[in-house]
């Protein structure tokens, strides 16, 4: 992703718990100035609200009202005082609008943590993470994860850690939202968009942050049995590249992926397989590799759109196999000669076919286990 405009590394809750990162993350991010989450969410922009008023082109003078009003961040409207290059100006929205700010909805969160337990130790002591800043503050969002809460993966591979990703924005969409994340530890992929997004917009009464995360804890043991059985049932689903004309790289354009995706997700998936049978979990194991360390926009927007077709080889397979089968199928009729299909792309129908026999025969247990999985925040 495009660098954050500000990164801040945390563990632990506040300064009594004393948490730390595990080796594999702070390997990971070389960050050795992780702070306390409670002191990373008190140092985020925060928003007040104050009046705004319009320029009269006739009579140049600017005239007040009340029907709109600018959310401003404070500290630097103070700053502007002193330097009129510092833009202190957020969001002008419609009087409809309600702030939330960081501590609104995180110092909530921070209770819970301290209450919730995790082989006998709370998670406010487990927890570490990420946040990230941009367009001035304006919008953040975070990587939420808690050391042992995991899925153990069959054999000597390191597990993948359970969390959630949170975010907020002061502009038009929403306040606040949360969704189901893991972070695979052997390889530091970013596995997104576990459970439907849940979210709380500017608008009307806020509600209590409280029990809201008190119900998105309790899920997120479920959401780890949940992705331990799809992994599961995923490493059974095989597809053999040498009898399709499309190599890995294709397969992945195939899904949506644009070309430097496709190419270094099916780099890292070949680079742990034997031979050029891969199944559905070595497949979204790449696909997840190349948006965590390849992907070139921002967050939101088009990784979205590339995270649901990497989540769909490991939830929705027999979606990405119908999707797969539909784009080669109208690539090979566009190089139809003479109303024939080519005897390669005969080839490739008839493989994809066969692991769709495979998946169909799973299919209703894989959507069953999906809707579950999606709504385990709701």
């Amino acid at each position: 992703m495009k660098n954050a405009e500000q990164t801040t590394v945390f563990a632990g809750l506040d300064g009594r718990t004393g948490g730390q990162l595990p080796t594999w993350y702070r390997c990971e991010t070389n960050d050795p100035d992780a702070v306390p989450f409670a002191a990373a969410v008190r140092q985020l922009p925060r928003a007040t609200r104050t009046q705004v008023a319009y320029r009269n082109p006739y009579s140049e003078e600017w005239v007040e009202t009340d029907r709109f009003n600018a959310i401003i961040e404070p500290a630097r409207a103070m700053d502007q005082v002193r330097d009129e290059s510092v833009d202190s100006l957020f969001h002008v929205p419609t009087d409809s609008y309600s702030i939330i700010n960081p501590t609104d909805v995180y110092s909530p969160l921070e209770a819970v943590l301290r209450e919730t337990e995790v082989d006998g130790r709370s998670l406010g002591e487990v927890m570490f993470g990420e946040i990230r800043q941009y367009r001035g503050g304006g919008e953040v969002h975070m990587d939420i994860m808690f050391d042992g809460l995991e899925v153990q993966l069959p054999g000597e591979r390191d597990p993948i850690t359970m969390g959630v990703t949170s975010g907020y924005d002061y502009f038009g969409g929403h306040a606040v939202y949360v969704e189901g994340f893991a972070r695979d530890n052997a390889c530091a992929n970013s596995i997104r968009a576990l459970t439907d997004r849940q979210i709380v917009k500017h608008v009307g009464d806020i509600g209590d942050f409280g029990e809201w995360w008190e119900g998105i804890l309790e899920g997120l043991a479920l959401v780890s049995n949940d992705l331990y059985a799809f992994i599961e049932d995923a490493q059974e689903i095989d597809i053999d590249f040498a009898e399709t004309p499309f190599d890995v790289a294709e397969f992945y354009e195939l899904i949506g992926f644009p070309e430097y995706l496709a190419e270094r997700a099916a780099d890292d998936a070949l680079a742990v397989s034997e031979g050029f049978v891969l199944d559905l979990w070595v497949l979204h194991s790449g696909a997840t590799h190349a948006l965590t360390h390849f992907f070139r926009g921002r967050e939101g927007g088009s990784l979205d759109r590339y995270v649901r077709a990497a989540n769909d080889l490991l939830f929705n397979p027999e979606r990405t196999l119908s999707v797969v089968e539909q784009t080669y199928r109208e690539q090979a009729e566009a190089e139809t000669v003479g109303g024939q299909t080519g005897i390669e792309s005969q080839v490739a129908l008839a493989q994809l076919e066969r692991v769709e026999t495979d998946i169909r025969e799973k299919a209703d247990q894989f959507e069953e286990r999906e809707t579950a999985l999606r709504e385990r925040f709701a």
